[in-house]
């Protein structure tokens, strides 16, 4: 059995009440897994996961991001960040969230998962609090010519001064997603590259809190999120004790099909990050936790957080 637990923390934007669920286990907790998710989507999402790691003894928690779920305050805010500095806001409610819970159990070896876009958020939050944490888990993750992200943020900035930052532009969203289902050899929906589970799909497509249009603010967000994590003196700051996982499908378009995260991996272990492991799933796309082989993905994120349990029993 589990506990789940809804409350509210105060965004360090000073404007929003970040919604946080929790996962209580009902034995001993054993760690804790905090979950950054993904663009357009909400934490709750995360349920199934989070339902079987409390169920082997993990405490897991994770708020909806601004303009996200049920931190928006409402539908126009969706896809929208309320007093934003860039992406520090995110990984700042993130690591709010981390402290809140570590003050009530201070000596339980804590884990970050992210994805998508919480994995680009989970990256900056390992550059600037990762020494506080046990172990990461990213998935989905990837990454972007630095010629062409300098393009798609002087076109968010441009049109963000004509249109103002809640403008949910057309243009931005073909330059962002616009050629993620081009690879496919069939396609049902504009959503295909999440997964080819289609009962997946048409899930997301049928979620309001899902697949919505982000605003200028938002890409800028993205966008600012993504610099950050690919400059070089950003990623010297890695920790280098802190045993990470990537994960993700060989068919995930967010990483250029298997292309992004080996890269990611080497660059990381050049900077010194001593401990390393990827895997990537055959055919799999984006949403690897809902693809017809989540239950090895699961297996697969419990298992690196078993064997970082017992080298920290050592």
């Amino acid at each position: 059995m589990v506990e789940k637990e809804e409350f509210y923390l105060n965004s360090t934007n000073g404007v929003n009440k970040l919604h946080v669920i929790l996962w209580h286990p009902l034995e001993e907790i054993r760690a804790i897994v905090q979950i950054s998710h993904g663009m357009c989507e909400y934490v709750d999402r995360y349920d199934r996961l989070a339902t079987f790691l409390a169920q082997h003894g993990m405490m897991v928690i994770g708020n909806d991001h601004l303009g996200h779920g049920e931190t928006a305050k409402d539908e126009e805010e969706l896809g929208y960040f309320p007093k934003a500095k860039g992406s520090e806001t995110v990984v700042d409610d993130l690591y709010k969230v981390t402290k809140s819970i570590r003050a009530r159990y201070p000596r339980i070896p804590y884990f970050l998962l992210g994805h998508s876009m919480g994995s680009f958020m989970a990256r900056r939050y390992l550059m600037t609090y990762g020494s506080q944490l046990d172990g990461a888990i990213l998935m989905g993750t990837g990454s972007q010519p630095p010629a062409l992200l300098s393009a798609a943020k002087t076109t968010a900035h441009s049109l963000s001064v004509v249109r103002g930052e809640h403008h949910r532009s057309q243009l931005m969203m073909k330059m962002a997603f616009g050629s993620y289902n081009k690879q496919y050899p069939s396609v049902r929906t504009e959503y295909d590259w999440l997964s080819r589970n289609e009962a997946n799909v048409d899930t997301y497509l049928e979620d309001p809190y899902c697949g919505f249009m982000f605003t200028l603010n938002g890409y800028k967000v993205l966008f600012d999120v993504l610099s950050f994590i690919q400059e070089p003196a950003h990623i010297s700051k890695l920790p280098k004790e802190v045993p990470l996982l990537f994960v993700a499908g060989s068919d995930d378009p967010v990483g250029h099909f298997g292309k992004d995260v080996p890269e990611i991996c080497r660059t990381y272990r050049e900077a010194g990050v001593k401990n390393v492991e990827m895997k990537l799933y055959p055919g799999d796309r984006h949403e690897i936790l809902n693809e017809l082989d989540y239950e090895q993905v699961q297996m697969d994120i419990l298992s690196f957080i078993e064997k970082r349990l017992e080298a920290l029993k050592a």
